[in-house]
């Protein structure tokens, strides 16, 4: 009997310390994604990636661990950098709903973002996800989100017209239960305009938290809402 009872608390013991080993060291996740219009209505301008149809929708910017206070963790793991043939079977699906943000010229290369993502993000929570499961969320998270239609079921369209920033982060809280950070740049005419929505996410990624500290200091309380770029249009101003 005695034998039973110490070979259960080992076992215990064994799985305490796995669990302490595998949980994660960062507090929150931040999974922020872009809006093109922003990008490509701002004094640089841009030219649309190549490699997806060119539909009019927010795109990933990134999964991103996040301590409480303010800070991050960065570029944790030289040895397991971004291997393209991990995530073989998802490239269809990112070219589509992942595409470079920061592209000014043609072609781009989507790549670039997915290698970028994983080597500053990707290594510093493989307590959570490997290669695969680290782009696999977030296009999960992209399935089950729909940030265009929300803000579109509440009048909230991307037409250049000016919205309340407060307005739009009542939109999208009505559906996930909590406020997103919203980040601005500025259009050709120094208007604040919508450019990037902060979702949080718990330390495992699995649901919807309140934000602990949100990036809101770079928007006014309105802000245009750029059109969809045209790539025509764009090319010519090239």
């Amino acid at each position: 009997m005695r034998g039973i009872i110490i070979l259960s608390f080992l076992i215990l013991q064994s799985l305490i310390v796995s669990s302490s080993q595998s949980a994660p060291d960062f507090n929150f996740f931040y999974w922020v994604n872009y809006w093109p219009g922003a990008i490509c209505d701002s004094q640089k301008g841009c030219c649309p990636p190549t490699k997806r149809d060119k539909v009019s929708d927010f795109m990933i910017h990134g999964l991103w661990p996040q301590f409480n206070n303010g800070t991050w963790p960065a570029f944790c793991d030289q040895t397991n950098l971004f291997d393209i043939s991990k995530v073989s079977d998802l490239i269809s699906k990112m070219e589509k709903k992942w595409a470079e943000w920061g592209v000014w010229t043609c072609p781009s290369n989507d790549t670039n973002l997915w290698e970028h993502e994983w080597n500053k993000h990707g290594t510093c929570v493989q307590s959570v996800f490997n290669h695969h499961s680290y782009f696999q969320t977030n296009l999960k998270f992209k399935q089950k989100l729909n940030l265009l239609n929300i803000l579109k079921q509440k009048g909230i369209k991307p037409n250049d017209g000016f919205y309340g920033l407060d307005e739009i982060k009542n939109a999208i809280k009505c559906v996930i239960g909590f406020a997103p950070g919203i980040e601005c740049n500025e259009d050709v005419k120094g208007n604040k305009q919508l450019f990037q929505i902060y979702i949080c996410l718990d330390n495992y990624a699995k649901e919807f938290v309140e934000c602990p500290y949100v990036p809101d200091s770079s928007c006014a309380s309105k802000i245009k809402f750029p059109k969809f770029p045209k790539k025509d249009s764009l090319l010519v101003s090239l």
